[in-house]
């Protein structure tokens, strides 16, 4: 999941934002059609009773979170990026209470808090004063709209059940996300940004549909079924430790001593989430 980080920072740089989310979802619905057609076809009528469900999962999941972070990319800084996308786990704790009247106890909160300040301890390097001099912009408010969109695609994902597999359910999901972005597309295409179709666009649509794409949203469903909503949301703060991991890699960051005390941090918030869930279970 946090391999978005790198498109949001540098593929957008080569293929315009709504552009790639739409290419994106679209190509990961033509590389799992070939082996989901035929189930997809016997479990028609069930696809009837829940397309509404499915749409609802691809503008969320897909189309809204899907483009948001790379349209928040071109006018925000990546330590915004981190500190907004950290209200995600947030977001899904506070609509799971009011929406399906999920119990928070004293451990998972304690697993939240020391999620968040992992979190803050990386983003502000460990110094209050980048803390109070951030500054927010329009890209901000991208950012926050797709931290609350995936908010209600972690909750709405676990809630609604469903009869068909998992990788039926995300040919749909994926089929929507690129419907719900397609007018979107067709204005950015027009009116802004064209489109150039050439190998960093293949590279960068190929790279965004295989990792944060496939394999991430199906692992985030597997693990939604073994742990629930909002300890898997939980996880989603891992990502931060990961996005250090990959500025070192790609971007020539340094890791430092910051970084090590955030990540101690933010794992054992997640070990406390999940073992108050083994309790109850």
């Amino acid at each position: 999941m946090a391999s978005n980080w790198i498109i949001a920072k540098a593929g957008v740089q080569f293929v315009p934002p709504v552009s790639l989310a739409f290419w994106r979802w679209l190509l990961v619905f033509f590389i799992l059609l070939p082996f989901t057609v035929l189930s997809l076809k016997k479990n028609f009528n069930i696809i009837k009773d829940e397309y509404r469900k499915i749409f609802f999962l691809g503008l969320t999941g897909c189309g809204i979170c899907g483009a948001f972070p790379f349209l928040a990319g071109q006018t925000t800084s990546v330590t915004n990026i981190g500190i907004i996308y950290s209200s995600s786990p947030i977001f899904i704790i506070l609509i799971s209470i009011l929406f399906f009247k999920e119990k928070v106890n004293f451990f998972k909160i304690i697993g939240l808090c020391l999620c968040l300040l992992g979190v803050g301890t990386i983003i502000i390097k460990g110094k209050l004063s980048i803390l109070i001099s951030l500054k927010f912009t329009n890209g901000d408010f991208w950012m926050l709209a797709s931290s609350i969109g995936w908010a209600f695609y972690s909750i709405f994902l676990f809630y609604w059940k469903t009869k068909l597999e998992i990788f039926q359910r995300f040919t749909l999901i994926a089929f929507f996300g690129a419907l719900s972005l397609f007018p979107f597309y067709l204005f950015e295409e027009f009116y802004i940004k064209e489109t150039v179709f050439n190998s960093k666009f293949l590279i960068w649509t190929s790279f965004a549909s295989i990792s944060p794409g496939i394999i991430a949203f199906t692992l985030y469903a597997v693990a939604q079924k073994k742990l629930g909503a909002s300890v898997t949301g939980l996880t989603l703060y891992i990502g931060t430790i990961y996005g250090a991991f990959y500025g070192y890699l790609f971007f020539e960051e340094e890791i430092e001593i910051y970084h090590y005390v955030g990540t101690i941090l933010v794992f054992l918030g997640v070990y406390m989430a999940k073992k108050n869930y083994e309790n109850k279970t």
